[in-house]
This record gives C-alpha cells, structure tokens and sequence, in this order.
C-alpha cells in the first residue's frame, strides 16, 4: 500500500506547481484497482481546487462541413476517404448566429464556429465568420470561439479584432505519432499555429484525441507538450469509429483507458480547464459520470462535427445526480 504516500506527495507537488515525469505518467495509465483510486481521488482533488464542484459547457455548429484536403485518418470529412459526411459551404451569419444564441440558451460558455479545411482565406466566407463573431459578442453572453484550420499572423489578428475570445486547434496527438495519422501537413505547423493564436491576444483550446492506435507513452508525450505550450484549455476526445475513413475498424480503448487518460492530464495540467468532447458515449459509456471525478472541469453538449451527442436532458439529470454545478455563461 506504499502507493497512497506516493499518490499524496505527487498532488502535493502538482498543487504547488511542479510537472509530473514521464515515469509517473505512465504509472497512472498502468494503474487499476485500488491504485487508480487514489490517483483519481488526487485528480479530482486537483480539478476542485482550481473549480470546486462546476463544470463548464461548450457547443459547436458545424459551419462548414466536407472535402477537406487534409488526411486525417480518424475524419469523415476528409477528402481522401470513402465516408459519407455531409457536405455543404459555409452557413449564413443568421444560421450562424441562431446556433449561438441557442447555446446560451442550453447553458453553454462557450459556442464554436467549425469549418473543415486547411486554412481559411480572406474573402466573403472569412468575412461571415468575422461579422458573426462580432455580432455574437455584442449580442450574447456566450463567447465565441472559433476552429477554422492553420493560421497565419494576418488571420489571427482578423480573428481576435473581431472578438473572438478563444481559437480551437488541436494537435490530435504526439508529434511522435502524428505522421501515423496525418501526412497532408507537419505537425509544427499545428505548433505554429497555437503560438500564432496566443500572440493576437486569443485564448488556446487544444487537445486531442485517444484510441488512434498511440501507445502509453505517447498520450503522456501529448500532455507534456500542452503543458510546455501552455495551452489555455484542453479538449480530449475519443476515437469514435466512422465508417470509410481508415479507422473505421480500430478500437483500441477501453471505458477505464479513458478515465485514466482524464486523470494523467489532470495531472499534467492541475490548474488548466478540462473538458471531455467527442466519443465519450461511446468509449464511457456507463462511465459518462466518472468523467469529473477522474479530473476533467467541463464538457461538450449537444450534437459534434458529423456525429451527434447524448441528449441533453440525459446529461443535465447526470449533473445533478453527482452533484456538479453547470457554469454558462
């Protein structure tokens, strides 16, 4: 039971400011039984002294969706696979605004405007997402964020002069594992592109996701790169399998790998908000209310990019039966 001493000083040191090694990271992810009790119970101490008993919700539109260049292997929007997304141009600034004005009304903080693609351009479409943005933050209390693809200083600057408080960027994965799953462009300049965002004055979301067939290892190398970045939030999500895309038959995580996962980045990340996206109803499945005891501080309600969500009445009768306050707007 030497464990629980072990699992107690490593808190205290994360509490106060020090970064776990990659030894203890793996350790979390090992654990089970007794053992991942302890380290959860720390996660979840962790999360309450940087949020007490809240939990933030966000949502997304898909703004624009299809016929993206880039090969993502996990993506259905992806030109280069065999799926069946949807595929439409970018929505009306009225579509637009709608989805922002329902997210409010649900309850969420923060509300993303999407678009598949590799990076935006000025013009009329750019442009849209500009005035949608201002207009949302003139009329509602729920920030606007955006996720649009690589951005260049110009752009990023555009982007945070209309009021878009925080720009959403995933790096999917470790960049020693990124070339397994993406060959279309460098995994620098997803780096480049968080450092850019941050440097016009935005807030960072950056994430990833779990089950693309990364070892151990690598989701620790994923957690100790955002935390070297410094990242203003972090997303997970976890490899929901669709069919035509190259891993539609890849299942490589468990309901307890998820929670682990969620507890090792706590870990990594003690004062930064957490928030489980896509995948968790699939992966968690009976687990979906472990999630904040495992660490994470939010979640994403409501339908994702091509997949859709839990109901919503399903998720606001799980806060309330583990105690967690929302936090909207």
């Amino acid at each position: 039971m030497d464990y629980w001493q072990n699992i107690q000083e490593l808190v205290e040191r994360v509490s106060q400011g020090e970064s776990p090694t990659t030894e203890e990271g793996l350790k979390i992810l090992h654990s089970n039984g007794a053992e991942y009790t302890a380290y959860m119970a720390g996660a979840h101490h962790l999360k309450e002294l940087a949020y007490g008993d809240t939990a933030q919700l966000c949502s997304i539109i898909n703004a624009k969706s299809g016929r993206c260049m880039e090969n993502c292997s996990f993506c259905a929007q992806s030109a280069h696979h065999q799926s069946s997304p949807p595929v439409y141009p970018l929505k009306s600034r009225e579509e637009i605004i709608e989805g922002a004005r329902i997210a409010q009304e649900e309850g969420s903080h923060c509300y993303g405007i999407v678009t598949s693609g590799t990076q935006p351009t000025f013009g009329d479409e750019f442009d849209t997402v500009l005035s949608s943005i201002t207009e949302i933050r003139d009329r509602f209390d729920v920030e606007p964020s955006a996720s649009l693809g690589l951005l260049t200083e110009e752009l990023a600057e555009a982007l945070a002069g209309a009021g878009c408080v925080t720009y959403h960027h995933n790096l999917e994965t470790a960049r020693s594992f990124f070339p397994e799953i993406c060959n279309t462009h460098d995994y620098e300049e997803d780096v480049k592109t968080v450092k850019v965002a941050k440097a016009a004055g935005m807030k960072v979301c950056c994430g990833g996701i779990f089950g693309l067939g990364e070892s151990q290892a690598q989701r620790v190398e994923l957690a100790a790169t955002l935390r070297e970045l410094d990242v203003d939030s972090i997303p997970l999500n976890f490899l929901n399998p669709i069919a035509g895309t190259p891993l539609e038959n890849h299942k490589s995580i468990s309901a307890m790998d998820c929670a682990r996962a969620i507890t090792m980045f706590r870990y990594f990340l003690p004062k930064k908000p957490i928030s489980i996206c896509g995948g968790r109803e699939t992966n968690l499945r009976e687990l979906q209310s472990w999630i904040f005891m495992a660490g994470a501080s939010g979640t994403m309600i409501g339908n994702y990019l091509t997949t859709t969500g839990r109901n919503r009445e399903i998720d606001l009768q799980m806060f309330k039966d583990i105690e967690v306050t929302t936090r909207g707007c």
